[in-house]
């Protein structure tokens, strides 16, 4: 099965894929079996663009005590993602505290943005959510996008409305 939406256009008789989709339902379909359709609503480039211009802005206005902890948007944006709950987890037993603590310092070290917990022999370790066009459709990316902005706004005590509004200086 495919992974991703296939787009089509709707010629008055029937769905007819465009362009390379039409070599990839030839792979994936068999000609005269049913498959059930349902609309994709692709997320808009300008509320991608938008995320990342508050985001770049809201990096920028960190109090220093919050700045070393979140060195790029992108960590700032990964932990928000964690923070608000856009996360995979894996849950690691250890078989005692201090082989946790060594694991959990391996796992720092090699992932950059993983949220790492111990918590006696156990290590959580959180990794956010992709917020990819393949991995996240329009619901799910205004979902995570207004979560992260509702995070960011309580760690700068401004309203997330403030976020959504602010323009990043080129």
């Amino acid at each position: 099965m495919t992974t991703a939406p296939i787009l089509t256009e709707w010629t008055g008789d029937a769905f007819r894929p465009i362009g390379f989709a039409a070599r990839e339902c030839d792979k994936h379909f068999v000609v005269g079996q049913r498959y059930r359709m349902a609309e994709y609503q692709d997320r808009s480039a300008a509320s991608h663009a938008h995320e990342f211009a508050w985001l770049k802005n809201a990096w920028r206005t960190l109090p220093d005590d919050l700045a070393a902890e979140y060195p790029s948007p992108e960590h700032l944006r990964k932990r928000a993602l964690i923070q608000a709950g856009f996360y995979d987890e894996q849950a690691v037993d250890a078989g005692s505290r201090a082989a946790a603590l060594r694991v959990a310092s391996m796992v720092r070290s090699r992932e950059e943005f993983a949220y790492v917990i111990v918590n006696g022999p156990i290590v959580l370790i959180r990794t956010a959510k992709s917020q990819s066009r393949r991995a996240m459709d329009k619901a799910a990316f205004q979902a995570s996008k207004t979560a992260i902005m509702d995070v960011i706004a309580a760690m700068l005590g401004v309203e997330p409305e403030t976020l959504a509004r602010s323009q990043v200086a080129a």
